[in-house]
């Protein structure tokens, strides 16, 4: 009976976010006579692409999308990069300080993003970074959470492997990239995911630090596209453009999703 009761709570909150999702979708290719027509219909009728055809024509989508990825994909390439070396070294090399740098790092993870949005608005500043792609993607690039999960990750890892590579004559560089990173591949993925997505949906910063629209990623073009419209909302054309948002994240997610469900299900498997 318990067992029913789960699957049927976790049915319940899968459909309360599945089913306002699927309609977003639906909504982007109705017409407006059938969005406000009384009753709600999950099958466009009549089928229509004037939605995406009206954002397309009418708003910098293309550019906004590009810097949006461009963005997501050098912050999630120099994080996992980064964070991988780093948790390496906490996990497998003695240094000074070491308990007290992870501590830091530790608490680091505690501090709300928003109390650094003004001094580090400042810092760029000074280095004459404002509207510009280093200041939306180097203050991504280090992070506390990842650096404490591939910490974790590289702890949980057999180090037999390890010491028979440097047996072999490799040097450390080369045990780490070709013996512990690649192990550690659900755990790089799953930082992959986790970095793509947040800096993707990332809206304060971008709107903080960018003036221009050339700079500007699509959650910006997205709270502008909806502060365009005065009296009546076309929510057809707000819909298409939410959906244009969500599709890179989803993709993200269903490529990379067996790796995350491995990392779920071993992450607590310890040596």
């Amino acid at each position: 009976m318990k067992k029913f009761l789960g699957y049927v709570i976790l049915t319940a909150g899968a459909l309360s976010m599945l089913v306002p999702f699927i309609y977003m979708i639906s909504i982007s290719f109705m017409r407006e006579a059938q969005i406000f027509g009384g009753n709600i219909s999950f099958i466009p009728n009549p089928f229509t692409i004037d939605n995406y055809k009206y954002v397309f024509n009418s708003t910098d989508i293309f550019k906004y999308f590009f810097n949006s990825m461009f963005v997501a994909i050098v912050t999630t390439i120099g994080q996992v990069t980064i964070s991988s070396m780093a948790g390496y070294a906490f996990a497998r090399f003695e240094f000074k300080y070491k308990e007290s740098l992870f501590i830091l790092l530790l608490i680091s993870m505690m501090i709300p993003p928003q109390v650094n949005i003004v001094p580090l608005f400042f810092l760029m500043k000074q280095l004459h970074w404002v509207d510009t792609y280093q200041a939306l993607i180097i203050p991504g690039l280090f992070g506390g959470f990842g650096v404490f999960m591939m910490r974790q990750w590289f702890k949980g890892l057999p180090k037999d492997m390890e010491a028979s590579a440097q047996i072999d004559g490799c040097n450390t560089f080369e045990v780490f990239y070709k013996i512990a990173l690649p192990l550690s591949l659900p755990a790089v993925i799953t930082l992959a995911i986790f970095t793509f997505i947040t800096t993707w949906n990332s809206f304060m910063w971008p709107l903080i630090i960018t003036n221009s629209d050339t700079i500007r990623t699509l959650p910006i073009g997205l709270a502008n596209f909806q502060g365009s419209f005065r009296e009546v909302t076309d929510w057809g054309a707000l819909m298409s453009y939410s959906v244009i948002c969500c599709m890179p994240v989803i993709i993200v997610f269903l490529l990379g999703r067996k790796y995350f469900i491995n990392d779920i299900l071993n992450g607590g498997i310890k040596e």
